[in-house]
Formats: C-alpha cells, structure tokens, sequence
C-alpha cells in the first residue's frame, strides 16, 4: 500500500453517441443561434453550454461528440441538455441519444519524485528527454496511457470508466514504491 495517497482530477470525459437518426444542421442554427457552423471549415455544429461547460458536436449523420464534462454523469447530463435544446428549438429528435465514453483525461499527483531513469526499464516505458520530459508507460491492464515526470504528476488517457483511472493511478503508484522508484522529501 503506498505511503501517501495519490490526488486524482478528471480534467475531460469525452463521449460519442447517435441520435439514430439524420439532422438538418442549417434548420438547427436557425432555431438555436448561439451555435457555431461553418460547413466550409468543418462539417460539424458546435454547441457549448455552461453548465456543465462543455462543447458539443452534431453531424448531420445525428452522430454527436461532447468534450470538457469533468465526470461520466456530467457528459451524459450535458447531451440530454442539447438534445432538450434541440427540441425546444423545433427539432424533431425521435429518440434518445446512445452514450458511450471514449476517453478520460486525468491528471495525478503522487507527492514524491520519480526516478524515470530506473523506471524506464523497470516499466519497460518510452522515455527520451531530450525530445519529451516525461515517460511514457503503456499499462495493460486497466488499457491506459500514463505520462510520468520526474516531480510525481501524472497524466492518465485512454480510460473508458473514471474507476479505471483511479485503478491504473494507484497501481503505478504501488509499483513505484514496491521498486524504490519514488522518493519523498
């Protein structure tokens, strides 16, 4: 068990979905002006709410993207909230969108100092400071990506559930202790 607790913070829940069904995106920015769409740069709508702060994108496919919830629950009650948007703006949405997260970003502090010299074979990691200062480790098992630095933070990807990074942060972190990788000052 490690000597100090590891601080997690989810900074980006992205999650993708369908409406199931096809959009008019020119009918949309009619109804709800505050979109952005500009079909010549890119082919999709643009809507950002504040609460939760998020941006929200809709193709005409009825496929959706949200970015910037800071929880699974906070994306999901974003898309509802565009989705409510919509129809109240005269879009007819004939179902309710599938939800599916696709990434988490979180950031870590382990409060201590990581040797990245040593943990780079013992991890069996990428690590090449003169072009990145921090190592790369591929871990398995949850299937993530973790950018280590020398000052203990952390930068977790590719988890599909908030517990997955919870999980993955806390055993890098037990690995680092049980091989005297961390040093606390």
């Amino acid at each position: 068990m490690p000597k100090t607790k590891a601080i997690v913070n989810i900074e980006n829940v992205v999650a993708s979905g369908a409406l199931n069904q096809k959009v008019d995106l020119n009918a949309i920015v009619k109804g709800y002006p505050g979109v952005e769409y500009r079909p010549e740069r890119f082919p999709g709508l643009v809507i950002r709410l504040r609460r939760p702060k998020t941006a929200t994108l809709i193709f005409s496919t009825g496929k959706m993207v949200c970015t910037g919830a800071k929880s699974e629950k906070e994306s999901r009650r974003a898309v509802m909230r565009v989705v409510k948007e919509l129809k109240k703006a005269g879009i007819i949405i004939i179902s309710k969108p599938n939800l599916k997260v696709v990434n988490i970003v979180a950031s870590a502090r382990l409060s201590g100092k990581v040797d990245l010299e040593k943990a780079v074979f013992t991890l069996k990691a990428m690590y090449e400071p003169e072009q990145f200062p921090g190592m790369i480790y591929r871990m398995d098992e949850p299937k993530v990506v973790i950018l280590v630095f020398a000052s203990g933070n952390l930068v977790c990807t590719g988890a599909k559930r908030e517990q997955e990074v919870h999980d993955a942060v806390h055993k890098l972190h037990r690995i680092l202790e049980e091989q005297q990788l961390i040093f606390y000052e």
